[in-house]
């Protein structure tokens, strides 16, 4: 059964874009706090229109009972040059989490990666790969992060995300592999997951209990089908609406929120889902999205209580 103790959070994705400012450029930071809490959320993941200062952004979300979930942090472990560099800008972005009492960060690593580039088709030869010496310098910049997190009560949670170096279901289970399960955790970003041509639950039972953090996010079947044949790039695709929020789309969640349940899932569950508020009203669609979360929990947990009957 999931746990009594998880929490429903979103990403400020939805009301400002943070790889396309022009999406939601013109959307005020209150505006986007107070329709978070409008919608019936415990909490928010950070936006670059949030303030960096602790002090500031607890006076922000404290008055409308939000907590912080967490952060994402671009790692660029593989890029020449850059180790220290990322260790050093982790630090800071984990002391910032800490201080807003999150208790995980979510970490990628962007270095080779294409997903920010709108000229670049995100399926295809374009594809960036790992070299066997990029994968051992990802991992011991992992294990790195992982053990100053977890010698501050933290942890890092790795979001697998298209256009860049983990990917695939392959890639996803290859750097758990690589990885130790006590400094390295893992995010399920159900639409990525979907859009890679993936399995989300199959993930999560895989995984088990590295699975610390959810990002839940639907597909318009019918764009993702354009995304190869046009050459879109990930952007793109974005602008296109290919991502929803849950219940929206075309994803069958039910057994995502089953495969939970069964891992005994206890962290948040996040609606991360881009889209161009101009075309989707980022209250509107934080409540639908909420909503529909609500119903399936209480669906799993119907499951759950009838077969013990």
């Amino acid at each position: 059964m999931i746990s009594r103790q998880v929490k429903i959070g979103i990403s400020p994705i939805g009301w400002s874009n943070d790889d396309l400012h022009q999406l939601g450029g013109d959307i005020p930071f209150q505006q986007c706090l107070e329709e978070m809490h409008q919608a019936g959320y415990a909490g928010c993941e950070i936006g670059h229109k949030f303030p960096r200062s602790p002090d500031d952004l607890r006076r922000a979300i404290e008055p409308l009972n939000l907590q912080i979930a967490s952060a994402w942090f671009s790692c660029h472990f593989t890029e020449e040059g850059l180790y220290r560099e990322t260790v050093s800008a982790f630090s800071d972005h984990l002391q910032f989490l800490k201080a807003m009492g999150a208790e995980l960060v979510v970490v990628c690593e962007t270095g080779q990666s294409i997903y920010t580039d709108q000229h670049c088709p995100v399926t295809g030869k374009h594809k960036p790969a790992l070299t066997q010496q990029q994968w051992r310098t990802l991992v011991d910049g992992l294990h790195d992060i992982g053990e100053m997190a977890r010698e501050q009560g933290l942890c890092i949670a790795y979001h697998h995300h298209m256009g860049t170096v983990i990917q695939t279901f392959e890639e996803i289970t290859q750097l758990m592999a690589r990885t130790l399960p006590e400094l390295v955790s893992l995010v399920v970003d159900t639409g990525h997951m979907v859009y890679a041509g993936a399995d989300a639950a199959r993930l999560i039972y895989q995984q088990g209990l590295r699975v610390q953090h959810v990002h839940l996010k639907d597909i318009r079947m019918d764009i993702l089908q354009q995304v190869k044949p046009q050459g879109l790039s990930f952007l793109d695709s974005v602008i296109a609406g290919v991502f929803t929020v849950p219940g929206d789309g075309g994803i069958d969640f039910f057994p995502i929120f089953e495969a939970l349940a069964r891992s005994g899932y206890k962290g948040w569950l996040i609606v991360e889902a881009e889209q161009d508020p101009a075309q989707a009203n980022p209250l509107e669609y934080a409540q639908k999205g909420r909503q529909f979360i609500q119903s399936m929990l209480e669906k799993v947990h119907d499951q759950a209580n009838s077969s013990i009957n």
